[in-house]
Protein backbone atom coordinates (compact mmCIF):
# COMPACT_ATOMS: atom_id res chain seq x y z
CA UNK A 1 0.00 0.00 0.00
CA UNK A 2 1.38 3.35 -1.03
CA UNK A 3 1.57 5.99 2.09
CA UNK A 4 1.16 9.52 1.36
CA UNK A 5 2.86 10.43 4.40
CA UNK A 6 5.12 13.08 4.26
CA UNK A 7 7.81 14.48 6.48
CA UNK A 8 10.42 17.56 6.64
CA UNK A 9 14.19 16.39 6.24
CA UNK A 10 14.63 17.83 8.99
CA UNK A 11 12.89 15.86 11.69
CA UNK A 12 14.50 14.26 14.45
CA UNK A 13 14.01 11.23 16.53
CA UNK A 14 13.76 12.93 20.14
CA UNK A 15 13.93 11.50 23.64
CA UNK A 16 14.38 13.46 27.24
CA UNK A 17 17.49 15.60 26.51
CA UNK A 18 18.33 14.11 23.19
CA UNK A 19 17.72 13.73 19.59
CA UNK A 20 19.20 11.88 17.07
CA UNK A 21 19.41 12.51 13.02
CA UNK A 22 17.42 10.26 10.52
CA UNK A 23 18.64 9.18 7.34
CA UNK A 24 17.50 10.67 3.80
CA UNK A 25 13.89 8.83 3.47
CA UNK A 26 11.75 8.89 0.58
CA UNK A 27 8.92 10.55 2.66
CA UNK A 28 11.08 13.37 3.48
CA UNK A 29 10.53 16.61 2.35
CA UNK A 30 12.99 15.77 -0.35
CA UNK A 31 10.87 14.15 -1.92
CA UNK A 32 8.75 17.52 -4.14
CA UNK A 33 5.62 17.70 -3.36
CA UNK A 34 3.14 16.92 -6.52
CA UNK A 35 5.70 14.62 -7.63
CA UNK A 36 5.23 10.90 -8.85
CA UNK A 37 9.09 9.94 -7.47
CA UNK A 38 11.30 12.59 -5.00
CA UNK A 39 14.00 14.50 -6.29
CA UNK A 40 17.73 13.43 -6.41
CA UNK A 41 19.39 13.31 -2.98
CA UNK A 42 22.16 15.66 -2.62
CA UNK A 43 25.39 15.36 -3.19
CA UNK A 44 28.11 14.84 -0.31
CA UNK A 45 31.76 15.33 -0.94
CA UNK A 46 34.44 13.34 0.96
CA UNK A 47 38.42 13.98 1.45
CA UNK A 48 40.54 11.11 2.74
CA UNK A 49 43.94 11.64 3.56
CA UNK A 50 47.26 9.06 3.90
CA UNK A 51 51.15 10.99 3.87
CA UNK A 52 54.04 9.92 2.25
CA UNK A 53 53.52 8.81 -1.06
CA UNK A 54 52.77 5.41 -2.13
CA UNK A 55 54.94 2.39 -3.88
CA UNK A 56 53.72 3.85 -7.44
CA UNK A 57 54.41 0.14 -9.08
CA UNK A 58 52.17 -1.29 -6.92
CA UNK A 59 49.54 1.17 -7.19
CA UNK A 60 48.88 2.23 -10.48
CA UNK A 61 47.34 -0.52 -12.83
CA UNK A 62 49.30 -1.89 -15.77
CA UNK A 63 46.73 -0.32 -18.06
CA UNK A 64 42.78 0.38 -18.29
CA UNK A 65 42.03 -2.97 -19.64
CA UNK A 66 43.17 -4.60 -16.74
CA UNK A 67 41.88 -2.04 -13.76
CA UNK A 68 38.74 -4.10 -13.47
CA UNK A 69 40.00 -7.65 -13.25
CA UNK A 70 43.53 -7.40 -12.48
CA UNK A 71 44.15 -4.38 -9.92
CA UNK A 72 47.14 -3.37 -8.59
CA UNK A 73 47.93 -5.03 -4.84
CA UNK A 74 47.52 -1.40 -3.30
CA UNK A 75 44.43 -1.55 -4.72
CA UNK A 76 42.75 -4.97 -3.87
CA UNK A 77 40.39 -4.38 -1.06
CA UNK A 78 38.39 -1.97 -4.07
CA UNK A 79 38.09 -4.53 -6.13
CA UNK A 80 34.10 -5.09 -4.82
CA UNK A 81 33.73 -1.53 -6.29
CA UNK A 82 36.58 -0.84 -8.27
CA UNK A 83 33.54 -0.26 -11.22
CA UNK A 84 32.43 2.64 -8.62
CA UNK A 85 36.17 3.96 -8.78
CA UNK A 86 38.23 6.51 -11.03
CA UNK A 87 41.81 6.92 -10.90
CA UNK A 88 43.25 10.05 -11.89
CA UNK A 89 46.70 10.25 -12.64
CA UNK A 90 49.20 13.20 -14.09
CA UNK A 91 47.77 15.63 -11.03
CA UNK A 92 50.84 17.32 -9.82
CA UNK A 93 51.23 18.88 -6.45
CA UNK A 94 51.84 22.48 -5.94
CA UNK A 95 56.28 23.16 -6.49
CA UNK A 96 56.99 23.96 -2.65
CA UNK A 97 60.10 26.12 -3.58
CA UNK A 98 61.37 28.23 -1.50
CA UNK A 99 60.58 25.71 1.47
CA UNK A 100 62.50 22.84 -0.60
CA UNK A 101 63.48 21.76 2.93
CA UNK A 102 59.65 20.95 4.07
CA UNK A 103 58.17 18.47 2.65
CA UNK A 104 56.27 17.31 5.03
CA UNK A 105 55.19 20.64 6.60
CA UNK A 106 53.80 20.92 3.19
CA UNK A 107 52.48 17.40 2.03
CA UNK A 108 49.13 17.77 4.31
CA UNK A 109 48.26 21.15 4.52
CA UNK A 110 48.89 21.88 0.24
CA UNK A 111 46.67 19.16 -0.41
CA UNK A 112 43.29 20.98 -0.72
CA UNK A 113 44.59 24.05 -1.18
CA UNK A 114 47.15 23.61 -4.01
CA UNK A 115 48.68 27.21 -2.32
CA UNK A 116 52.08 27.62 -0.79
CA UNK A 117 51.87 29.56 2.53
CA UNK A 118 53.05 33.53 2.78
CA UNK A 119 57.04 33.09 2.58
CA UNK A 120 56.83 36.69 4.58
CA UNK A 121 54.56 35.10 7.60
CA UNK A 122 56.12 31.55 7.98
CA UNK A 123 55.64 31.59 11.83
CA UNK A 124 51.99 31.85 11.19
CA UNK A 125 49.32 30.46 9.18
CA UNK A 126 49.02 32.01 5.88
CA UNK A 127 47.93 29.65 2.91
CA UNK A 128 44.58 29.59 1.76
CA UNK A 129 41.20 28.37 1.76
CA UNK A 130 40.88 24.83 1.11
CA UNK A 131 38.84 22.97 -1.52
CA UNK A 132 36.54 21.17 1.54
CA UNK A 133 36.04 24.81 2.74
CA UNK A 134 35.10 26.06 -0.53
CA UNK A 135 32.44 23.61 -0.66
CA UNK A 136 31.09 23.97 2.89
CA UNK A 137 30.36 27.56 1.55
CA UNK A 138 28.12 26.70 -0.90
CA UNK A 139 26.11 23.87 0.78
CA UNK A 140 26.99 24.09 4.80
CA UNK A 141 23.98 25.98 4.87
CA UNK A 142 21.66 23.24 4.12
CA UNK A 143 22.91 21.30 6.91
CA UNK A 144 23.20 21.04 10.86
CA UNK A 145 27.19 20.70 10.34
CA UNK A 146 28.76 23.04 7.82
CA UNK A 147 31.68 20.28 7.04
CA UNK A 148 32.82 17.38 9.49
CA UNK A 149 36.38 16.93 10.22
CA UNK A 150 38.04 14.04 11.19
CA UNK A 151 41.79 12.89 12.41
CA UNK A 152 43.28 9.58 13.62
CA UNK A 153 45.74 11.77 15.52
CA UNK A 154 46.11 14.66 17.88
CA UNK A 155 47.05 17.72 15.96
CA UNK A 156 50.14 18.59 17.87
CA UNK A 157 53.34 17.80 15.86
CA UNK A 158 56.21 19.70 17.14
CA UNK A 159 58.81 20.46 13.83
CA UNK A 160 59.27 23.92 12.18
CA UNK A 161 60.98 23.06 8.92
CA UNK A 162 62.05 26.13 6.92
CA UNK A 163 60.30 28.22 9.87
CA UNK A 164 57.11 27.32 9.36
CA UNK A 165 54.29 27.06 11.60
CA UNK A 166 53.62 23.82 13.36
CA UNK A 167 49.82 23.97 11.82
CA UNK A 168 50.83 22.96 8.70
CA UNK A 169 51.98 19.42 9.26
CA UNK A 170 48.44 18.61 10.30
CA UNK A 171 45.75 20.43 9.06
CA UNK A 172 44.41 20.01 5.71
CA UNK A 173 41.30 22.48 5.97
CA UNK A 174 41.38 25.67 5.99
CA UNK A 175 38.65 27.96 6.47
CA UNK A 176 40.33 31.00 5.10
CA UNK A 177 43.83 31.91 4.45
CA UNK A 178 44.57 32.54 8.29
CA UNK A 179 42.39 29.95 9.93
CA UNK A 180 42.97 25.87 10.04
CA UNK A 181 39.89 24.26 11.10
CA UNK A 182 40.66 21.78 14.00
CA UNK A 183 40.01 18.26 13.27
CA UNK A 184 38.25 15.73 16.27
CA UNK A 185 39.93 12.33 17.08
CA UNK A 186 37.68 11.39 19.93
CA UNK A 187 34.58 9.03 18.35
CA UNK A 188 32.86 9.95 21.55
CA UNK A 189 32.82 13.62 20.66
CA UNK A 190 32.12 12.78 16.81
CA UNK A 191 28.82 10.75 17.98
CA UNK A 192 28.07 13.93 20.30
CA UNK A 193 27.85 16.07 17.05
CA UNK A 194 25.42 13.55 15.38
CA UNK A 195 23.59 12.93 18.68
CA UNK A 196 22.67 15.38 21.33
CA UNK A 197 21.56 18.49 22.52
CA UNK A 198 22.85 21.66 21.90
CA UNK A 199 21.45 24.80 23.36
CA UNK A 200 23.59 27.08 20.08
CA UNK A 201 25.29 26.42 17.49
CA UNK A 202 28.21 23.92 18.05
CA UNK A 203 27.52 23.55 21.79
CA UNK A 204 26.49 20.53 22.80
CA UNK A 205 25.04 19.62 26.04
CA UNK A 206 26.48 16.65 28.34
CA UNK A 207 24.12 14.46 26.17
CA UNK A 208 25.85 10.76 26.43
CA UNK A 209 25.66 8.75 23.28
CA UNK A 210 26.20 5.55 25.15
CA UNK A 211 24.03 6.07 28.09
CA UNK A 212 21.83 3.19 26.57
CA UNK A 213 18.78 4.55 28.74
CA UNK A 214 18.44 7.76 27.04
CA UNK A 215 19.42 5.86 23.43
CA UNK A 216 16.76 3.18 24.05
CA UNK A 217 14.40 5.99 24.69
CA UNK A 218 15.37 7.93 21.12
CA UNK A 219 14.99 4.95 19.15
CA UNK A 220 12.07 3.72 21.12
CA UNK A 221 10.34 6.58 19.43
CA UNK A 222 11.08 5.17 16.13
CA UNK A 223 8.40 2.38 16.69
CA UNK A 224 5.24 4.84 16.44
CA UNK A 225 7.12 6.29 12.98
CA UNK A 226 8.20 3.24 11.15
CA UNK A 227 4.19 2.49 10.90
CA UNK A 228 3.55 5.46 8.99
CA UNK A 229 6.61 5.26 7.08
CA UNK A 230 5.97 3.07 3.39
CA UNK A 231 8.50 -0.60 3.19
CA UNK A 232 11.45 1.55 1.67
CA UNK A 233 11.75 3.69 4.02
CA UNK A 234 10.72 0.87 7.24
CA UNK A 235 13.92 -1.10 5.86
CA UNK A 236 16.03 2.25 5.41
CA UNK A 237 15.43 3.18 8.80
CA UNK A 238 15.92 -0.64 10.62
CA UNK A 239 19.57 -0.26 8.65
CA UNK A 240 20.15 2.78 10.12
CA UNK A 241 19.21 2.35 13.35
CA UNK A 242 21.03 -1.13 13.67
CA UNK A 243 24.19 0.95 12.60
CA UNK A 244 24.04 3.36 15.29
CA UNK A 245 23.54 0.14 17.57
CA UNK A 246 26.86 -1.39 16.23
CA UNK A 247 28.78 2.07 16.23
CA UNK A 248 27.24 2.76 19.83
CA UNK A 249 28.85 -0.56 21.04
CA UNK A 250 32.07 -0.68 19.31
CA UNK A 251 32.62 3.10 20.84
CA UNK A 252 31.70 1.52 23.93
CA UNK A 253 34.10 -1.34 23.17
CA UNK A 254 36.98 0.60 22.59
CA UNK A 255 36.35 2.95 25.62
CA UNK A 256 36.01 0.02 28.18
CA UNK A 257 39.27 -1.49 26.99
CA UNK A 258 41.10 2.01 27.81
CA UNK A 259 39.82 2.27 31.57
CA UNK A 260 40.54 -1.41 32.07
CA UNK A 261 44.10 -0.79 30.85
CA UNK A 262 44.35 2.34 32.73
CA UNK A 263 43.36 0.63 35.48
CA UNK A 264 45.81 -2.54 35.50
CA UNK A 265 48.54 0.02 34.87
CA UNK A 266 47.94 1.65 38.33
CA UNK A 267 47.98 -1.74 39.87
CA UNK A 268 43.89 -2.15 39.98
CA UNK A 269 42.61 -5.28 39.35
CA UNK A 270 39.63 -4.54 37.53
CA UNK A 271 38.61 -8.73 36.58
CA UNK A 272 38.14 -12.08 37.52
CA UNK A 273 41.21 -12.95 35.51
CA UNK A 274 43.89 -15.36 37.20
CA UNK A 275 46.61 -14.05 38.66
CA UNK A 276 48.86 -15.32 36.06
CA UNK A 277 47.42 -14.18 33.02
CA UNK A 278 48.77 -11.34 31.72
CA UNK A 279 47.09 -8.01 31.97
CA UNK A 280 45.00 -6.50 29.37
CA UNK A 281 46.95 -4.80 26.49
CA UNK A 282 46.56 -1.01 26.64
CA UNK A 283 44.65 0.19 23.53
CA UNK A 284 46.20 3.10 22.51
CA UNK A 285 43.72 5.34 20.34
CA UNK A 286 45.03 6.40 18.00
CA UNK A 287 48.08 4.87 18.47
CA UNK A 288 47.36 1.44 19.34
CA UNK A 289 47.61 -2.03 18.12
CA UNK A 290 44.21 -2.00 16.37
CA UNK A 291 44.27 0.90 14.29
CA UNK A 292 41.93 -0.83 11.95
CA UNK A 293 39.09 -0.59 14.42
CA UNK A 294 39.69 2.91 15.79
CA UNK A 295 39.62 4.40 11.62
CA UNK A 296 36.85 1.91 10.87
CA UNK A 297 34.91 3.93 13.86
CA UNK A 298 35.76 6.94 12.11
CA UNK A 299 34.41 6.14 8.98
CA UNK A 300 31.38 4.73 9.74
CA UNK A 301 30.79 7.94 11.46
CA UNK A 302 31.67 9.30 8.21
CA UNK A 303 28.50 7.33 6.72
CA UNK A 304 26.15 8.30 9.44
CA UNK A 305 27.14 12.12 8.77
CA UNK A 306 25.90 11.61 5.46
CA UNK A 307 23.33 9.45 5.84
CA UNK A 308 21.08 11.76 7.70
CA UNK A 309 22.58 14.79 6.19
CA UNK A 310 24.22 16.05 9.13
CA UNK A 311 27.03 17.25 7.18
CA UNK A 312 27.58 17.09 3.55
CA UNK A 313 31.56 17.74 3.45
CA UNK A 314 33.91 15.81 5.21
CA UNK A 315 37.47 15.20 5.66
CA UNK A 316 39.49 12.63 7.37
CA UNK A 317 42.68 12.47 8.02
CA UNK A 318 44.17 9.04 8.53
CA UNK A 319 47.51 9.98 9.41
CA UNK A 320 49.79 12.34 9.71
CA UNK A 321 53.77 13.03 8.73
CA UNK A 322 55.69 11.43 10.83
CA UNK A 323 55.80 9.36 13.56
CA UNK A 324 52.96 6.69 13.25
CA UNK A 325 53.62 3.13 13.12
CA UNK A 326 51.32 0.19 12.11
CA UNK A 327 51.85 -2.94 15.38
CA UNK A 328 48.74 -4.16 13.59
CA UNK A 329 50.52 -5.60 10.46
CA UNK A 330 53.30 -7.40 12.28
CA UNK A 331 55.98 -4.47 12.64
CA UNK A 332 56.53 -1.45 14.59
CA UNK A 333 58.80 0.48 12.66
CA UNK A 334 57.09 3.93 11.37
CA UNK A 335 56.01 4.98 8.43
CA UNK A 336 57.85 7.28 7.35
CA UNK A 337 61.22 6.06 8.34
CA UNK A 338 60.69 2.97 5.90
CA UNK A 339 59.52 5.50 3.16
CA UNK A 340 63.07 6.53 2.69
CA UNK A 341 63.57 3.12 1.49
CA UNK A 342 66.49 3.42 -1.50
CA UNK A 343 64.86 0.66 -2.87
CA UNK A 344 66.02 -2.41 -0.14
CA UNK A 345 63.16 -4.82 -0.64
CA UNK A 346 61.68 -5.21 3.38
CA UNK A 347 61.31 -1.53 3.44
CA UNK A 348 59.32 -1.54 0.13
CA UNK A 349 57.06 -4.38 1.36
CA UNK A 350 56.49 -2.85 4.49
CA UNK A 351 55.49 1.13 2.60
CA UNK A 352 53.36 -0.98 0.49
CA UNK A 353 51.55 -2.97 3.17
CA UNK A 354 51.26 0.33 5.11
CA UNK A 355 49.24 1.78 1.53
CA UNK A 356 47.22 -1.46 0.97
CA UNK A 357 46.11 -0.55 4.75
CA UNK A 358 45.10 2.69 4.60
CA UNK A 359 43.38 1.95 1.66
CA UNK A 360 41.68 -0.50 3.02
CA UNK A 361 39.60 1.30 5.43
CA UNK A 362 38.85 3.49 2.36
CA UNK A 363 37.11 0.89 0.97
CA UNK A 364 35.65 -0.38 3.83
CA UNK A 365 33.72 2.93 3.77
CA UNK A 366 32.99 3.50 0.00
CA UNK A 367 32.10 -0.15 0.24
CA UNK A 368 29.59 0.24 2.97
CA UNK A 369 28.15 3.43 1.58
CA UNK A 370 27.75 1.01 -1.16
CA UNK A 371 25.43 -0.92 0.30
CA UNK A 372 23.13 1.63 1.83
CA UNK A 373 20.38 2.39 -0.39
CA UNK A 374 19.09 5.88 -1.48
CA UNK A 375 16.74 7.39 -3.69
CA UNK A 376 16.82 5.02 -6.43
CA UNK A 377 20.19 4.43 -5.99
CA UNK A 378 22.94 3.64 -3.22
CA UNK A 379 24.35 6.14 -0.71
CA UNK A 380 27.83 5.88 -2.71
CA UNK A 381 25.91 7.18 -6.11
CA UNK A 382 24.94 10.27 -4.18
CA UNK A 383 28.62 11.27 -2.84
CA UNK A 384 32.00 12.17 -4.31
CA UNK A 385 34.55 10.19 -2.24
CA UNK A 386 38.26 10.91 -2.74
CA UNK A 387 41.29 9.37 -1.05
CA UNK A 388 44.72 10.72 -2.09
CA UNK A 389 48.82 11.48 -0.88
CA UNK A 390 50.43 15.01 -0.61
CA UNK A 391 53.59 13.33 -2.12
CA UNK A 392 54.09 10.69 -4.86
CA UNK A 393 57.09 8.95 -3.82
CA UNK A 394 57.84 9.44 -0.10
CA UNK A 395 61.77 8.07 -0.80
CA UNK A 396 62.87 11.26 -2.85
CA UNK A 397 60.03 13.37 -1.93
CA UNK A 398 58.45 13.69 -5.57
CA UNK A 399 55.52 15.29 -6.63
CA UNK A 400 54.89 15.57 -9.96
CA UNK A 401 52.00 12.35 -10.26
CA UNK A 402 50.22 12.43 -7.19
CA UNK A 403 47.93 8.87 -6.04
CA UNK A 404 44.50 10.08 -6.77
CA UNK A 405 41.41 7.61 -5.72
CA UNK A 406 37.75 9.26 -6.47
CA UNK A 407 34.51 6.76 -5.50
CA UNK A 408 30.86 7.01 -6.25
CA UNK A 409 29.03 9.10 -8.92
CA UNK A 410 28.28 12.26 -7.25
Amino acid sequence: MKSNFLMNRRTCLKGIGASLALPLLESMGWAAPGQAKPNKPPVRLGFMYMPHGVIMEQFWPASPESFLSSPPPALESLRPVLDQCLLMKGISGVAIAPFNGAPHALELSTWLTAMLPDANTRNRINIGISADQIAANYVGGFTALPSLELATMPQTHKENQEGLNEGYYTHCSFRSATQPVPAEINPRSVLNRLFGKSDRAGHIHQADPLDRQMLDLVIGGAKDLRKKLPRDDQHKLDEYLDSVRAVERRIAAIEFRQKEAALEKAGVSVSKRNASDSPPIEVKIPEGDKRSEYMQVMCDLNVLAFQTDTTRVSTYIGSTPNGVSYPELGFRNEHHSQTHHNNEAEKVRKVAAITAFNIAQFAYMVKKMHGLREGDGTLLDNCIMMWGSGLEDGNKHERRNLPFIIAGKG
